[in-house]
């Protein structure tokens, strides 16, 4: 949520009910019919719904009357810095659409509007958008591969506004190739959420850059994620996954399964001991997703070319645990002009 959102929730508890009543009146189906009173220090004080209008106006209540006259002072809150996925999570189930997230002194720092978002996971978000998409040439020469367009956006704002709904507002766009035509397409905050570009100094495989970007983190986790993969990745759920398996990295795999239409021979030698028929083979993809604790970060080798790959395979010989996450929902890796292709057919009927 922008500061711009968050002021038009909040007002003083000084303030006449009339005046809370017409505030209430402006907000769109989009908007929680919610405001937070806070006191004279800007400290949360209790919170107004029309519904609470209407019950104290059949008691009696006077328009004239302070706000805080009717507040209710029982407010669910989320602590800024701690934010629980959990607990929001039941406040969703509890049919709760605003939440407003406080600071250690009780000042509203931000809220959550389950109207319009789906979450508020507490992870740093990084988009490698670096390589050059070779694949995808001719159509690369030129463009970047993160901003060919998909439908009416290009394909890296997709990942933006996916990210921004499940509340990450701290998001990192590593940039190489074209370099300048990423940054200024970030030059200006997407729906009030600015995107930091962070300049790679050689082309450093599938996470090397990420280690230019450790100074822009706040979170003790990092959701890192490629700049051409088009998916409904529940991040909320891939969160809570790792954190209740208490993972160092998790992957987002992609379930693939194969199926052999012959009967295959199960062989010692040249000894035949059975045969299997028409067997399927079922596997797990990388989905180039993927949560890091950011302690682990500095084991990124500086200015080396090195992959999320090679990361998983440090972290497996240093015995920490590395999960996979099984990413049930779709999932189009948006690499050669086929896949493009199919990914362009695609969005015209989930924008529908």
């Amino acid at each position: 949520m922008t500061k711009q959102d968050l002021s038009l929730y909040i007002i003083p508890a000084t303030t006449d009910v009339l005046t809370a009543l017409r505030r209430l009146n402006t907000f769109g189906s989009d908007r929680s019919q919610t405001l937070f009173a806070v006191d004279s220090d800007g400290r949360l004080s209790g919170s107004i719904t029309d519904g609470d209008i209407r019950r104290h106006l059949v008691s009696g209540l006077t328009l004239d009357k302070p706000v805080s006259a009717i507040a209710n002072k029982s407010v669910h809150t989320l602590k800024a810095g701690s934010v629980s996925v959990s607990e929001l999570a039941t406040f969703r189930a509890k049919a709760i659409e605003l939440i407003p997230v406080v600071d250690s002194e009780g000042h509203i720092v931000d809220a959550v509007n389950l109207k319009i978002q789906k979450s508020y996971v507490p992870v740093d978000a990084v988009i490698m958008a670096g390589g050059k998409g070779q694949r995808l040439l001719p159509l690369t020469a030129t463009t970047p591969k993160p901003l060919l367009p998909l439908g009416d956006k290009a394909i890296i704002d997709h990942i933006v506004e996916s990210l921004i709904e499940y509340g990450i507002d701290n998001i990192c766009v590593t940039v190489n190739y074209l370099k300048q035509q990423l940054i200024d397409h970030f030059s200006t905050p997407m729906h009030g959420v600015g995107v930091h570009c962070v300049e790679e100094p050689a082309f450093l495989g599938t996470i090397g850059s990420l280690r230019y970007a450790i100074p822009l983190l706040k979170h003790d986790t990092v959701l890192l994620t490629n700049s051409d993969a088009l998916t409904n990745l529940n991040y909320e759920n891939f969160y809570l996954h790792f954190t209740e398996h208490d993972a160092d990295m998790s992957v987002a795999a992609i379930p693939y399964s194969f199926s052999v239409p012959y009967g295959i021979f199960d062989l010692d030698g040249r000894e035949i001991r059975g045969v299997l028929e028409k067997p399927t083979y079922n596997y797990y993809a990388n989905a180039g997703i993927y949560l890091i604790k950011r302690e682990l970060l500095d084991l990124i080798p500086e200015g080396e070319f090195f992959n999320a790959t090679d990361f998983m395979d440090k972290l497996i010989s240093m015995g920490k645990r590395v999960i996979r996450y099984p990413l049930t929902g779709y999932w189009l890796d948006i690499g050669v002009p086929d896949e493009y292709a199919r990914a362009k057919e695609y969005i015209k009927h989930i924008n529908k």
